[in-house]
């Protein structure tokens, strides 16, 4: 993958100076006005920091990963980017039962639903959109709370574990589900080429991702990986039942809906691992981190309802949600 296009005055100067050997960096230049999670600007240059973490781009130099400059010019947008999430997810105090806490705040959580979307209305085209905002992390699926592993003992460490060996296919590579992605995004005529579609997704999908990178690269924010995860895994397994019966309402065959499939059954038992063997004895072990598991938890919630509300609000006017043809997908029925 090349560094993509800027999308403003952070990632031209940024991306200027990435492709030439570690040097000082400038300063970042301030950010927009604007709310950081539909700031583009941010968000391409705070993912592209984090990418260099992951597999990098073929025009940058592996030395930049752990170049104190570029780490400085990262902090200075995680910075904005943690303040406006602490806005939009209020600190969670007083956290006891996290396994229930989790349940209640899973129930709890509103916004308009994607998979049922999905499910009855979308055109082939839209979920071919949807499929290209996905792919920005599931061809990289389970890889930013892998880095809890690490970070964790005992009970805790042994429940993640489990959870991400079935993530990367129990040891065989083809039922990795990254790879298992790779072959919907195929059966639906779509490049599967790892970052094809960076290009063309907006702000809120890229802090989809950076939501997760940052707690992943950030051992001062375990507990909220950890709760993160609980929530993605509370939260997947219905979703993905519907977004299959909306493929088979499109006529996908069984191979192109496989993905789906495997998430329906694999995210059931993924759910208790998570909540209770995961969360639950990360805070019984370290108690301290009870509510950052909550807010972790919460975080993921709030910005995969933003993430469902700009798709949404796109297809309702008729437009696309990504960043070009924005007049080629067709408004969904009324009702």
């Amino acid at each position: 993958m090349r560094l993509p296009a800027p999308r403003g005055p952070i990632t031209a100067l940024l991306f200027d100076h990435l492709p030439t050997g570690p040097h000082a960096l400038p300063p970042a230049p301030p950010a927009g006005p604007d709310d950081p999670f539909q700031d583009e600007d941010l968000q391409l240059a705070l993912f592209a920091c984090y990418e260099i973490h992951y597999r990098g781009f073929d025009n940058v130099p592996e030395t930049w990963e752990w170049h104190p400059s570029l780490i400085a010019f990262r902090t200075r947008l995680e910075d904005r980017f943690e303040r406006r999430l602490g806005v939009l997810v209020p600190p969670r105090v007083g956290v006891t039962d996290v396994p229930g806490a989790l349940a209640r705040l899973v129930e709890a959580a509103g916004g308009p639903s994607l998979a049922t979307f999905v499910q009855r209305e979308a055109t082939l085209e839209q979920f071919r959109e949807f499929v290209r905002h996905r792919s920005i992390y599931q061809l990289k699926e389970a890889d930013p709370h892998s880095w809890a592993i690490p970070r964790l003992s005992g009970p805790a460490k042994a429940a993640l574990v489990e959870i991400q060996a079935d993530e990367y296919g129990g040891g065989r590579p083809e039922l990795m589900h990254a790879e298992l992605f790779r072959t919907t995004m195929r059966g639906l005529g779509l490049d599967d080429t790892y970052g094809a579609y960076l290009d063309v997704v907006p702000a809120i999908t890229l802090a989809v991702n950076n939501l997760m990178s940052f707690f992943g690269l950030h051992r001062r924010r375990i507990g909220a990986l950890v709760g993160h995860l609980a929530a993605f895994e509370m939260t997947s397994s219905q979703p993905n039942r519907r977004y299959s019966a909306g493929l088979a309402r499109l006529g996908a065959d069984r191979t192109t809906r496989r993905f789906y499939d495997e998430h329906v059954q694999a995210d059931a038992v993924h759910e208790q691992l998570a909540a209770h063997d995961l969360a639950g004895r990360l805070a019984a072990q370290r108690p301290e981190l009870a509510a950052d598991v909550i807010f972790g938890a919460a975080s993921c919630l709030a910005v995969e309802r933003l993430f469902a509300e700009h798709l949404l609000a796109c297809w309702s006017a008729g437009s696309s949600s990504l960043r070009s043809g924005r007049t080629a997908v067709r408004a969904p029925a009324a009702g």
